[in-house]
């Protein structure tokens, strides 16, 4: 019978494809960088096969390394699972979590105060910020879990949400009828913005880019103010908001994908405390009433 793999091993390479570095990697699993470096060379003997390819300081998978990243997250998840379900110890800690503003408005404060009230000894510090930074950040260690758009990265993100995106417009405004139509949205690096031009292109549709911001808040504004049309997915449509349907001259846009995304090291514990909790409170909720945000 074949000796069993290294979790420890396992982990460690996780964590260095997660941040490409063997430096940071040894510092998030508290080892030093030389006892990391012979962890990866004995799981790449054992295995038969180089995992890693290093130029200069960066470090990327190779076509093995990919195949094992997949099944060694496996493997850490169902260890951690089973340590939960032996474990009588009562949930407690912090988790860094990361969420993109355009849920933040109205989901942020439903999911977080309904979970400290079930889980009071665990303590979250949110950032809210674009998906493009949440990913970012995710690589460089600053966060636990992040929920973020799919689409901006594909790779590793568990998907537990579709929305439905609609062109916006203030209730009662003109800002649908400028010619070229004027558009509020987030920079160039944003998913929804090259969805929403490639739309228009394939349309024939003439815009400008009236109003740019990397904060939901803002661009929401600027369409309540009637400065110009924005595109929201349904959470995130507010007061005020004529949600334009397609017989309006706009054409259809893709949806939007909200996945979860965790760190090589959060699982089990409290980190699948506040996952399965963000899964089932944005399951459960009902899609926001389009109507609600006409009114």
């Amino acid at each position: 019978m074949a000796t069993p793999l290294d979790l420890d091993q396992l982990q460690s390479f996780c964590a260095i494809a997660d941040c490409g570095s063997f430096t940071e990697a040894a510092r998030r699993v508290n080892k030093t960088q030389s006892a990391v470096s012979m962890q990866i060379k004995r799981l790449e003997e054992r295995l038969g096969h180089s995992l890693l390819t290093r130029d200069g300081r960066s470090v990327t998978l190779t076509h093995h390394g990919e195949v094992l990243y997949e099944r060694a997250r496996k493997m850490l998840r169902t260890n951690a699972e089973i340590l939960d379900h032996f474990s009588e110890a009562d949930l407690a800690g912090s988790i860094r979590f990361g969420v993109p503003d355009d849920y933040a408005v109205r989901l942020l404060p439903v999911i977080l105060s309904s979970f400290q009230r079930t889980h009071p000894r665990i303590a979250v510090d949110v950032a809210c910020m674009a998906s493009e930074q949440l990913l970012e950040g995710m690589k460089v260690g600053r966060y636990d879990l992040i929920v973020f758009t799919q689409g901006t990265d594909h790779s590793f993100g568990e998907l537990f949400r579709t929305e439905k995106m609609f062109w916006v417009a203030s209730h009662g405004g003109r800002a649908l009828a400028t010619e070229p139509l004027a558009i509020a949205c987030g920079p160039q690096c944003c998913i929804w913005r090259k969805d929403a031009m490639e739309a228009l292109e394939r349309s024939g549709r003439d815009y400008r880019i009236a109003y740019t911001s990397s904060n939901a808040t803002a661009i929401s504004s600027a369409v309540l103010s009637d400065l110009a049309v924005g595109f929201l997915p349904e959470s995130a449509l507010q007061p005020g908001m004529r949600p334009i349907s397609e017989d309006q001259g706009l054409p259809r846009l893709g949806d939007a994908q909200i996945a979860l995304m965790r760190a090589s090291h959060a699982y089990g514990g409290i980190y699948d405390a506040l996952a399965n909790h963000i899964v089932q409170s944005m399951g459960n909720l009902d899609q926001p009433s389009v109507s609600e945000a006409a009114e």
